[in-house]
């Protein structure tokens, strides 16, 4: 099941998209990507969320970014207070937008790091998303110059969330770091992204980067926050979920072409990550495209 594209319009008069959606037949599983940011806050709602490799359960206060062309979808079970309908405030803006605000305001350059991280998507700490709650509420019923201000707002009171999550895994996402340690680790991610079906040599990784094996090893969980063997095993299963969803491939295949010869251990790796099995995960997929 592949993502669709999905058009969004920037209505004349503004630099971003807003949509208020209320639903009371409930959030339909829609899979579908854009070349957006999208920062999502869902209320009176509980169901899955669907980003990427990743799927978790939301309910009310749900307050998600995520990153262009990450495929995603909501997908509500109930309403909390059946008296009212599903209700989702969906912002959305371009990476020439962001790249504006965050390169020429000086008091939004801290928001830089949260942007990089949404490639893989960001889901806010309880505590974020009830202070940011009330502001975002009020967004729609504003002007659209105070809408901007009121989403400045919001995103630069979010980067200070240290709590934060990342959504889905690895993936083909690079997290942006700082010189002067950016050549090295992105020389070591290309190498893993390129080679990450095969047995995995630190000391061959550390070579990659011109380091020591201790001094690689430090270099690597600063910037990913992740043991090598973990990163693999995120991304091997983060591709396994790929081709579960996009291909009718036999899982025994599925497991062979993300690196894994041994189908059990595949399987267990696979629940360790996710949850579920990986046939739970595909059926999970095809029951709502099918609903």
């Amino acid at each position: 099941m592949r993502p669709l594209f999905e058009k969004v319009t920037v209505p004349e008069g503004a630099s971003w998209a807003l949509l208020d959606r209320r639903l009371d037949d409930g959030i339909p599983f829609q899979w579908h990507y854009h070349p957006e940011f999208e920062l999502t806050l869902t209320l009176n709602s509980r169901g899955q969320r669907y980003v990427g490799d990743s799927i978790a359960s939301y309910d009310d206060g749900d307050l998600a970014l995520l990153g262009p062309n990450l495929p995603h979808t909501w997908c509500s079970a109930e309403r909390i207070d059946p008296g009212h309908p599903h209700h989702a405030v969906v912002m959305w803006f371009t990476e020439d937008w962001a790249s504006g605000i965050t390169g020429t305001l000086a008091e939004m350059h801290g928001v830089r790091p949260l942007l990089a991280e949404a490639g893989r998507g960001v889901v806010f700490s309880r505590e974020a998303a009830e202070t940011a709650r009330p502001i975002i509420a009020t967004i729609p019923d504003r002007q659209p110059a105070d809408r901007l201000l009121r989403l400045m707002e919001v995103l630069a009171l979010l980067a200070t969330d240290d709590a934060r999550r990342p959504i889905a895994g690895p993936g083909s996402d690079r997290q942006a770091v700082a010189s002067p340690d950016q050549p090295r680790i992105e020389r070591v991610l290309d190498h893993l992204h390129a080679h990450y079906r095969e047995p995995v040599s630190v000391a061959a990784l550390a070579e990659v980067a011109a380091l020591s094996p201790s001094g690689f090893h430090r270099l690597f969980r600063r910037h990913t926050r992740l043991t090598v063997t973990a990163y693999v095993a995120q991304l091997r299963i983060g591709q396994a979920c790929a081709l579960l969803v996009n291909t009718s491939q036999p899982i025994a295949h599925v497991a062979e072409a993300v690196g894994y010869a041994n189908l059990a251990n595949f399987n267990r790796q696979f629940r360790a990550t996710k949850g579920m099995t990986p046939r739970d995960f595909r059926r999970s997929f095809a029951r709502q495209q099918v609903g």
